[in-house]
């Protein structure tokens, strides 16, 4: 089961308004919610686990690197998300609820991170049973007082602001992805930056095009 949907890249980019929020460069992890049973399970975008002690150490021998990320989860989002879909109308009538967080650290790389850095848990999307993912300008609204990514633009999707984003004119440094629509026209794209392209090239060399968009 793939949690989390592949993000099309720039070519599949429509032409309407978007909230672009700067994409940052960590690991994608699900973390699923139920109104009886609170936090229950976690994985990455392709597995799942229990999150129990025993979920939390068959996840960390499977994935050598984000041990800390239930720790970081449980330390910063658990509890302020858990209050936030239980006591705001608009998740009133939600029972099961996917939150998608990016752990990452100062010196995280395409999907590698540094051991003992310093890691935190970034809330980007969150997806509800029988609704689909909560739009941008609500998610903003709802979730913003929560540790997110940086909105950098909300307008008019354009090849401009594409090319803008590659040459580095809004400072992020791995790209942005840019979301519109609602419901079953909600739709996403991602675009990246040319010095993240170099920086690719460099570390994987033939192989940079799979770590692209």
């Amino acid at each position: 089961m793939l949690h989390y949907p592949k993000i099309p890249g720039s070519s599949a980019a429509p032409t309407c308004r978007c909230v672009a929020f700067e994409k940052l460069d960590g690991t994608n992890l699900h973390w699923t919610w139920d109104r009886d049973f609170g936090w229950h399970a976690f994985g990455t975008r392709r597995d799942e686990f229990n999150l129990t002690p025993d979920g939390e150490a068959a996840f960390a021998a499977a994935h050598p690197g984000l041990e800390e990320a239930a720790p970081v989860f449980r330390a910063t989002l658990a509890g302020p998300l858990d209050a936030l879909l239980r006591a705001h109308p608009a998740y009133a009538n939600f029972a099961a609820v996917k939150a998608f967080t990016e752990f990452l650290g100062p010196n995280s790389f395409a999907g590698a991170h540094v051991p003992g850095d310093p890691k935190r848990a970034v809330l980007f999307d969150v997806w509800a049973d029988g609704y689909g993912f909560v739009p941008p300008h609500q998610f903003v609204a709802d979730f913003g007082h929560l540790p997110i990514p940086r909105v950098v633009y909300t307008g008019k999707l354009t090849g401009t602001f594409l090319e803008a984003v590659r040459t580095g004119k809004y400072g992020v440094s791995e790209g942005v992805v840019c979301k519109g629509g609602a419901g079953a026209d909600a739709w996403m794209v991602k675009v990246k930056t040319y010095a993240y392209l170099e920086r690719l090239k460099k570390s994987f060399g033939a192989k940079w095009g799979d770590y692209w968009e």
